[in-house]
């Protein structure tokens, strides 16, 4: 038995990460071991989490992996946790087909109650109907209490808790106004002078939650039978782990890492490690390509460090010639970017010149050019994944031909493909490495 919660809200922006932020600093004040999981593909609050906690935190989305890898992700990383807190994304029941790939699936999925995190700042006795229609929705997701945030006062507080009374939901605290706290933009990179700022917040917020909200009963309300129990029938074929390895030798991993190539999940170290011995470089602190078998260049924030990068022809020189000579390499997102021919980080702005091993252009917007999950089928693997970006992408030769076609979960075809120069592959979407090993790529008589 251990504490197990999932924490969600029934809309977005009702400050579920605030809340999820401030206990995760608490518990580790307390000296409790607490494992996060982001519920989608979100890999900003990940980085918050890891934050706050001390421990990498994972994602755990339903349409990218099977019900039962959930379960066997889940087992995995809580199993040497004392708690366990997963952060939902938008709201208790948007999923990607009604419920399917919500929160509440998760929560379900998993057999761990709900904490609701209630925006109260513009409604009192009226969330009464609220709480009552989300606690029995559905009779497989257990809300276990509620949190609510931007209380205004003790009187508005008391019309709170009357409303949880009557709709017979627990009151477990609440967070008052505080409008001088604010996470950094999401499209904004975690610099070490961004990740002290998010620290001394963190400390901010904790200090509200263990005055405010009762912890320990929290804790207590939340306990469950732990391991979570895999669904019937059980199978494993797309596990990793079971897996043999059919590379005998272990391979020379370098992963770019760093606050320009921060989109880089806990699964996809994990299924990296299994090859081989892995080292980490820093295109925007100037390090140099590390001898390597495999390198992998994953997604972030490469435009707001333009400038920086632009300067790393010493790196740049070291990209092309790994690549010419055969070296295998992915990139994803931002790892695109980086081997473009160049990125503007605003229309009208300078054009940064990159790497130049893909003819591309690319040029910042301010919003989002494409969003959603994408799928692939490449040789043997069928890929799931996520594309997210502000840029639009200028194709600067007519001879680059895709090496695949990606399209949306619906089966429609996008703009955006995947593309190969000799051993080196680039695509715009982050990949779901927990289910397939990256290695697989590259065919049998090109394995190391």
């Amino acid at each position: 038995m251990k504490p197990q919660l999932l924490i969600a809200s029934p809309v977005s922006g009702s400050g579920k990460t605030t809340f999820t932020l401030g206990l995760l600093r608490v518990l580790q004040q307390r000296g409790l071991r607490t494992q996060t999981f982001k519920c989608g593909t979100d890999c900003i609050d990940t980085q918050y989490h890891s934050i706050a906690a001390g421990y990498d935190s994972v994602n755990l989305d339903a349409w990218l992996a099977s019900d039962s890898h959930i379960q066997s992700v889940y087992n995995k990383y809580a199993e040497k946790a004392d708690v366990c807190i997963t952060e939902g994304s938008m709201g208790l029941f948007d999923g990607y087909n009604r419920m399917q790939g919500s929160n509440a699936h998760i929560a379900r999925l998993l057999k761990i109650p709900v904490i609701l995190v209630v925006n109260a700042r513009a409604t009192a006795y009226s969330v009464a109907p609220v709480l009552y229609g989300f606690k029995h929705f559905k009779n497989l997701v257990h809300v276990a209490g509620v949190i609510f945030n931007q209380v205004a006062s003790s009187v508005h507080l008391n019309l709170l808790r009357e409303a949880c009374v009557d709709a017979g939901v627990e009151c477990l605290g609440y967070l008052p106004i505080i409008d001088d706290f604010k996470l950094p933009s999401r499209h904004s990179g975690l610099t070490l002078t961004a990740r002290r700022s998010i620290d001394e917040q963190i400390d901010q917020i904790a200090s509200l939650v263990d005055k405010y909200v009762n912890v320990d009963k929290l804790l207590s309300l939340c306990e469950r039978i732990f391991p979570c129990q895999h669904i019937l029938p059980y199978t494993s074929d797309s596990e990793l782990e079971n897996r043999p390895i059919t590379n005998s030798k272990k391979l020379r991993i370098a992963i770019a890492r760093d606050p320009a190539f921060c989109f880089l999940s806990r699964e996809t170290i994990d299924s990296l490690s299994r090859n081989g011995q892995i080292t980490y470089f820093s295109p925007v602190y100037g390090s140099d390509l590390p001898e390597a078998d495999l390198v992998y260049i994953p997604g972030g924030y490469p435009e707001l460090f333009a400038r920086q990068l632009y300067r790393r022809k010493r790196l740049f020189g070291q990209l092309r010639n790994y690549i010419e000579n055969g070296g295998k390499l992915l990139a994803e997102c931002g790892g695109m970017l980086l081997l473009s021919h160049s990125i503007t980080a605003r229309h009208g702005g300078t054009a940064y010149e990159m790497a130049d091993i893909f003819p591309f252009n690319f040029t910042v917007t301010d919003s989002r050019v494409c969003t959603g999950y994408r799928q692939m089928n490449y040789r043997k693997l069928m890929l799931r994944g996520y594309e997210s970006h502000y840029t639009e992408q200028l194709i600067t030769s007519e001879n680059l031909i895709p090496a695949a076609s990606v399209y949306t979960m619906r089966g429609n075809t996008v703009p955006s493909s995947f593309y190969r120069h000799n051993n080196a592959y680039a695509s715009l979407v982050r990949w779901y490495w927990g289910v397939n090993d990256m290695l697989d790529l590259w065919s049998d008589e090109d394995l190391l």
